[in-house]
């Protein structure tokens, strides 16, 4: 596990801190290598097939990504990210590091790959897995605008319309990741700092909710109703978690949403602007939906379902404390980012 972890970190640094195209794709390579034992370690038929989706996926972006930064070289014979790129192998990057993260309209393996796996190497995939591409995709910027822009407005609406129709938390999870993922696009081509705020608000709401979903033991929407019994200070917190996800004020979800869709409009597009800020209005239903199933209504008592044990957790909360924490309160340093 340690192995496995300690690459985890070392691909995603090794494309931090590279200017080579190829040394970047193999930071790449090694990350998804590291994390194909972690999803696999439950031998689970549906362990597996997440794990064989997954693996086709990275397999065939980084095919694409190692193309593309090829043909750059072929077309201006230098490797260096940080040179200005060729306008085709630019297309194909950004659609590679799309298919990577999983930004519409190639996010179809994002929510069956975060079904069949545990919520643990699930959040791993939420969160750490998107640094490297996210970065690359920092880098290469500003590359074809109008591409950008549908990538991120598809994204804001298929994270939105997606997640509705869901009884399982873990695609819930997956399509908000979708959602979240399309504001920070948008808002790239602009201004990547404000790129890279929304992704560091994003992580520690995500891995509240993932690590509440967690300590409630339950993947379905129907299981978190019996949560009250169980951690019932934690039930009562996580609507706020929720609706900072769904990006209401005065919680911290509020601050890249305001800022992003601010910069939209200084530069002259409040049609996407407007776009974007409706699709958050589907995200804000379903995490209301989930939030209401948890704290409003009794467990189905009726059903042949067996209740969970209601046993005294034995790991330790205070990284969820400190990320919850993190995920409801960081409004009031707005100005500071600023």
């Amino acid at each position: 596990l340690s192995i496995l972890l300690l690459s985890l970190g070392l691909g995603t640094t090794l494309t931090f801190a590279s200017s080579h195209w190829l040394l970047a794709w193999m930071g790449l390579e090694i990350s998804t290598l590291a994390i194909i034992p972690l999803m696999s370690q439950h031998h689970h038929p549906r362990a597996v097939e997440a794990t064989t989706k997954y693996f086709i996926t990275q397999a065939a972006a980084a095919a694409l990504i190692l193309f593309a930064s090829t043909t750059n070289a072929w077309i201006t014979g230098q490797w260096d990210i940080n040179f200005d790129l060729h306008f085709f192998p630019a297309s194909m990057l950004t659609m590679a590091l799309a298919l990577k993260m999983g930004l519409a309209p190639v996010h179809f393996w994002l929510p069956e790959v975060l079904q069949g796996l545990d919520l643990t190497t699930g959040l791993i995939l939420s969160t750490w897995q998107k640094l490297a591409p996210f970065i690359l995709m920092c880098q290469i910027m500003p590359v074809n605008s109008s591409l950008i822009t549908f990538l991120g407005v598809t994204s804001t609406l298929v994270g939105g319309w997606g997640g509705l129709n869901q009884t399982q938390l873990r695609k819930i999870l997956a399509y908000s990741s979708i959602a979240h993922l399309g504001w920070m696009i948008l808002v790239m081509q602009f201004n990547q700092q404000l790129a890279l705020l929304a992704l560091i608000i994003y992580i520690p709401m995500t891995f509240s909710t993932f690590m509440i979903f967690k300590t409630n033991s339950s993947t379905t929407v129907n299981t978190l109703a019996a949560s009250w019994a169980k951690t019932p200070a934690l039930t009562a917190i996580t609507p706020m978690i929720l609706l900072s996800l769904g990006g209401l004020p005065p919680l911290s979800g509020f601050m890249p949403k305001w800022m992003i869709l601010q910069e939209l409009t200084k530069q002259d597009i409040p049609l996407t602007a407007s776009i974007a800020a409706l699709s958050a209005l589907l995200s804000l239903y379903f995490y209301l939906r989930v939030s209401y199933a948890m704290t409003l209504t009794i467990s189905p008592n009726n059903l042949n379902t067996t209740t969970s044990w209601r046993l005294q957790t034995t790991a330790s909360t205070l990284p969820l404390a400190i990320s919850a924490t993190i995920s409801a309160m960081l409004l009031p340093l707005a100005p500071a980012t600023l």
